[in-house]
């Protein structure tokens, strides 16, 4: 009977949390408590000013220390100076403060944080601490379940520094703030009904995502759709795009794919 209840405790909460597993931004719901993920993230962007690949390389541990807490730790490297070498790092953390659960529902609200160093050269206007920019952002997200269907939205302030290796924020101290908004849609495709934790999931979601400047006032607005694969409720295979739709910033690649994998161990600690 036990083994029985809590295998259909795990499926309700697969088939909630899969489709907010978003690979641009993080939900505000956690992962699970004392499990230990593997993360590789790749970023094959178009330099606009050339033919160059520029190709971003972020590997990453993550830690879900308890049912509210999670961090994670992260390594840049990038072609960035004409070889492929190491850039820096960051260290991330999310504390979910507020959890409102109901039938086939659910809605999170959370706290983040993130603390970056680089080393690369500042190339572009956009503010970015996941793998270009020395500095700090903090921020809140809330994420909305409905049965298949996740919403989830964060707002964010950046404040980044002078890079390392002498690399400084050319553009001035009064453009080295910055707020990102978000919006993230995930929909579960398939299955169409839970009968094992072993059949492969399929998610598609659509997220747009924004920075202005505080400074300057100048702003990108992109899209990112992807489509994801999960598999024995334990891996998972990202696949998506990010075009610019409009902005008025200085960036140097912000059109191209990107792939994630991932894989989950469980009940580590």
């Amino acid at each position: 009977m036990r083994f029985q209840f809590l295998t259909a405790l795990f499926f309700l909460s697969a088939s909630g949390l899969t489709q907010e597993l978003f690979t641009a931004t993080e939900p505000a719901s956690n992962r699970a408590a004392r499990s230990i993920g593997i993360r590789v993230d790749n970023s094959i962007m178009n330099d606009v000013s050339s033919s160059r690949i520029n190709y971003h390389l972020i590997p990453g541990v993550m830690i879900g220390v308890s049912k509210k807490l999670m961090v994670s730790a992260d390594a840049f490297f990038s072609n960035r100076n004409k070889e492929f070498r190491g850039e820096g790092g960051s260290f991330y953390a999310k504390y979910r403060f507020l959890t409102i659960d109901a039938v086939q529902r659910h809605f999170r609200m959370a706290a983040f944080g993130r603390i970056s160093y680089n080393n690369s050269d500042i190339h572009q206007e956009e503010i970015n601490m996941y793998g270009h920019n020395t500095g700090t952002e903090f921020g809140v997200v809330a994420t909305q379940l409905i049965r298949k269907v996740a919403l989830s939205s964060s707002v964010s302030f950046l404040n980044a520094g002078d890079n390392g290796n002498n690399n400084k924020f050319i553009y001035g101290s009064n453009r080295s703030k910055a707020v990102n908004y978000t919006l993230s849609v995930g929909k579960l495709m398939l299955p169409k009904e839970y009968k094992s934790y072993k059949q492969t999931n399929l998610n598609l979601m659509l997220e747009f995502l924004s920075q202005v400047n505080t400074g300057s006032g100048k702003y990108y607005m992109d899209i990112a759709p992807t489509a994801q694969l999960i598999f024995n409720s334990q891996s998972r295979l990202d696949i998506g795009y990010r075009q610019e739709l409009s902005s008025t910033l200085v960036r140097t690649a912000p059109n191209g794919f990107f792939i994630r994998l991932e894989y989950n161990f469980f009940n580590v600690f």
